[in-house]
């Protein structure tokens, strides 16, 4: 039976991890912007609750290369979801997706980025209810 070796020859162990996995070290930069959305979406909750029920919300890297041949570089899309009417069609709840690259890249740093997601996600919200952005957040800055 072969020995199994534990240790290099010179008696240190294997390298164990660099960071607990509950320190904020171990979180990975998309797993940081993913608890962006997330808290975003609870900013919004204790007013729009009942609305925000119903609707997913996804992170993907960059837009489809359709998306980006239109014009600018899109931050997000609103998938409005189809209601099943036929017995054999499947319901789609509408669903928000935010693209992660664009919003980094406009972003100047951590605090500027955080306040991007919420007003993308405030406006893809907004525009999926039909109602201005201002009405979802009332500190929703003002079009010039």
């Amino acid at each position: 039976m072969a020995r199994i070796r534990r240790r290099d020859r010179h008696g240190r162990g294997l390298r164990g991890v660099l960071a607990p996995p509950d320190v904020p070290l171990h979180r990975t930069r998309a797993e940081g912007f993913d608890d962006l959305v997330l808290q975003a979406v609870a900013r919004l909750e204790p007013r729009w609750e009942a609305h925000l029920a119903g609707i997913e919300f996804a992170v993907e890297e960059i837009p489809p290369a359709g998306d980006a041949a239109t014009g600018p570089v899109p931050l997000a899309r609103l998938e409005p979801g189809s209601g099943g009417a036929s017995a054999d069609a499947v319901s789609r709840p509408p669903r928000i997706v935010v693209y992660r690259r664009p919003l980094i890249a406009r972003a100047d740093g951590d605090d500027d980025l955080g306040e991007l997601v919420f007003e993308v996600v405030v406006e893809e919200f907004a525009h999926l209810l039909g109602v201005n952005p201002e009405d979802i957040d009332p500190g929703y800055p003002a079009e010039d």
